[in-house]
């Protein structure tokens, strides 16, 4: 079988040729995350390196240096660029974004959460970020899937297009604002100092009830305690789960997080278990089973 785009080892070289680029040691470095970004952990520097795994993921870099500028610029809790260094980093086709690394002392909540999303909710809403459009995101990971079944992506084409047509008609009751995109605890680093906002790349403007999602899925769909859901609710002051427009924000993220992998399947084949239980799931219609986290 062909290799993916970014096996272990390619990854591996470009993070060496993107730390030449900046004067940066790769040696000894850890991959900490290998799903829509190859994230690298420096052992020689407090940094981290975010390389993007495929085309379709290639517009989010430009757009993750603009939401971490807004949020510096606006004294918003989250990490911060790696000052000194034109961002993103582009070099011999691989594209890459440094941030300062910070220490994780602590656990992060959902009142936590609640607290820095009404922080970003309530920014003056810039030109600069793009529209929340969602289903063009998902669209393009499934077209640049490095392999799929025809059976799978008919499957994958007819939810869309259903999730699509029931997004348009939805009446969101909270104002329009700047928003995260992908609003969980996993998103979250506890310090010493304070919690910090991360992974910025779907920083945009929407509606902020797509912030509150994810932990609404997290705990209806991925098993997680339903005191870190209540928690978020109470400290951003919106219950999602009592809106009648949940289940179609429900269906979008499930898609979302399922789709995510396409354009690194054959790169990182130890997901594809993974994607077919929640395919199978998906298929059957069954709102109970539980799903974990791509690793």
């Amino acid at each position: 079988m062909e290799d993916g785009r970014y096996t272990r080892p390619k990854l591996a070289l470009a993070l060496a040729r993107i730390c030449a680029e900046v004067g940066l040691d790769p040696s000894g470095a850890r991959l900490i995350r290998f799903v829509n970004n190859g994230v690298f952990l420096l052992r020689e520097h407090p940094v981290i390196v975010r390389i993007v795994l495929a085309p379709s993921f290639s517009y989010r870099a430009a757009n993750v240096v603009e939401a971490a500028r807004l949020l510096a610029e606006h004294g918003v809790p989250a990490v911060r660029l790696l000052p000194g260094v034109s961002q993103p980093v582009s070099v011999g086709g691989h594209l890459a974004t440094l941030w300062q690394a910070v220490p994780e002392t602590g656990t992060a909540s959902g009142a936590d959460l609640g607290g820095l999303l009404r922080q970003v909710h309530s920014l003056p809403v810039p030109a600069t970020l793009p529209d929340w459009r969602p289903m063009d995101d998902v669209r393009r990971r499934l077209f640049d899937a490095e392999e799929l079944d025809p059976d799978d992506r008919y499957f994958l084409e007819q939810r869309c297009d259903d999730v699509e047509r029931r997004l348009e008609s939805l009446d969101f009751p909270l104002p329009r604002a700047v928003i995260h995109g992908d609003a969980h605890l996993g998103n979250l680093i506890a310090t010493s100092e304070g919690t910090l906002l991360c992974d910025l790349d779907s920083l945009c403007v929407g509606p902020p009830e797509w912030d509150l999602t994810p932990m609404a899925v997290g705990r209806l769909r991925m098993g997680h305690p339903p005191e870190r859901y209540e928690a978020l609710a109470r400290s951003y002051g919106f219950d999602l789960l009592a809106w009648e427009g949940f289940q179609v924000l429900r269906d979008l993220r499930e898609l979302k997080i399922t789709i995510s992998v396409l354009p690194i399947l054959r790169s990182n084949p130890a997901i594809r278990g993974e994607l077919r239980r929640r395919l199978r799931s998906m298929r059957a219609g069954d709102v109970t089973a539980q799903w974990a986290p791509y690793n």
